[in-house]
């Protein structure tokens, strides 16, 4: 019995690796649009973490695979190491692009819907590191509902960026830079209402 409950807890500890990955992640982008630079340095370490979280998802699909008990549906299992993982995908992409387009600098949209990420992704881990305790479900519930209002911001700050660049940016290129960046950011925001659906499922499934 204490195997089969080692192997489920398992799933549990790659969650939360997964969980610190993006919230460390997220706090490095931070930092390069808050200092802005073109740093190779922090945009290669943010790859580094993006790639330990591809690392610690294939573990969970791995696992997933090769277990027969699991801790909830393969289905859900699958979702949520995948959603979670596109959220770094996309903050990765925004840090490689920035560097690549030599944008001139952060948008004040950009920073503002980092800022809304870097809130979605701690609520993110405070919901993983709860799951595994089953008397925590009305306070992931409520969570999930306040990364819902996140993402209604983000994509409300997203269509008003549109609207200032169109208006104000007379450089059609730098448009084009700005826009696919800010989108990405807005992506990865996106892709944590996401991971909050299918929490909210797995909650309402078993709890």
């Amino acid at each position: 019995m204490k195997f089969f409950q080692s192997n489920r807890e398992k799933y549990y500890d790659l969650f939360e690796e997964l969980a610190d990955k993006l919230e460390e992640g997220v706090k490095l982008f931070t930092e390069i649009i808050g200092n802005y630079e073109y740093s190779e340095y922090k945009v290669g370490k943010l790859k580094e973490i993006e790639h330990e979280a591809d690392h610690i998802t294939h573990q969970v699909y791995k696992r997933m695979h090769k277990m027969f008990l699991t801790p909830m549906d393969r289905e859900d299992i699958y979702l949520l190491a995948n959603k979670m993982d596109s959220v770094l995908d996309e903050i990765e992409s925004a840090a490689v692009r920035m560097y690549l387009y030599r944008m001139k600098e952060p948008a004040k949209e950009l920073v503002q819907i980092t800022a809304i990420l870097k809130e979605a992704i701690a609520k993110i881990r405070k919901i993983i590191f709860s799951v595994r305790k089953k008397q925590d479900a009305s306070l992931i519930l409520q969570l999930c509902v306040e990364i819902n209002t996140l993402e209604n911001e983000a994509d409300q700050l997203f269509r008003s960026a549109m609207v200032r660049l169109f208006e104000e940016e007379k450089d059609a290129i730098e448009l084009i830079k700005v826009k696919d960046i800010i989108g990405r950011i807005e992506n990865a925001v996106d892709n944590c209402e996401d991971v909050s659906n299918v929490i909210e499922g797995i909650v309402l499934k078993y709890g």
